[in-house]
């Protein structure tokens, strides 16, 4: 089942899709392809948070495949909702991230603290 996350949340929300596999594990798809403003950021936590307060324990997936740009705000903020998701035993994980800022990830070591799947698919394995 997809949703569009308009139709999941305010307006005022980033572009995001939302779906549901096999009713256990949600895939946020990221449309944006720069995620550089504070006012994205701050909406796309608000989402995030949302999402885990309303689906706890949380399986959730990051989909990036169209995102091309963003900055250190964003990765904080990803240390922020793995934090928020691995303390209520739910599952965290990001597909799909551009070379250029898989390149980010592993100069921050953020890729020994996140578990990244190179396809949408990995990323699901053993989730449902």
């Amino acid at each position: 089942m997809k949703i569009e996350m308009e139709d999941y949340m305010d307006l005022k929300s980033p572009n995001m899709t939302i779906e549901y596999v096999d009713d256990v594990v949600i895939v946020a798809t990221l449309t944006d392809e720069k995620i550089l403003e504070e006012s994205q950021i701050q909406a796309l936590e608000r989402s995030f948070l949302s999402l885990i307060e309303e689906n706890n324990p949380i399986k959730l997936v990051a989909d990036f495949s169209q995102v091309r740009f963003l900055t250190s705000s964003v990765l904080g903020l990803l240390i922020r909702l793995s934090k928020k998701i691995n303390e209520a035993d739910g599952v965290f994980r990001l597909c799909c991230i551009q070379t250029k800022i898989y390149e980010i990830f592993k100069i921050t070591r953020l890729d020994k603290i996140f578990e990244i799947y190179p396809s949408r698919q990995e990323a699901l394995e053993g989730l449902s």
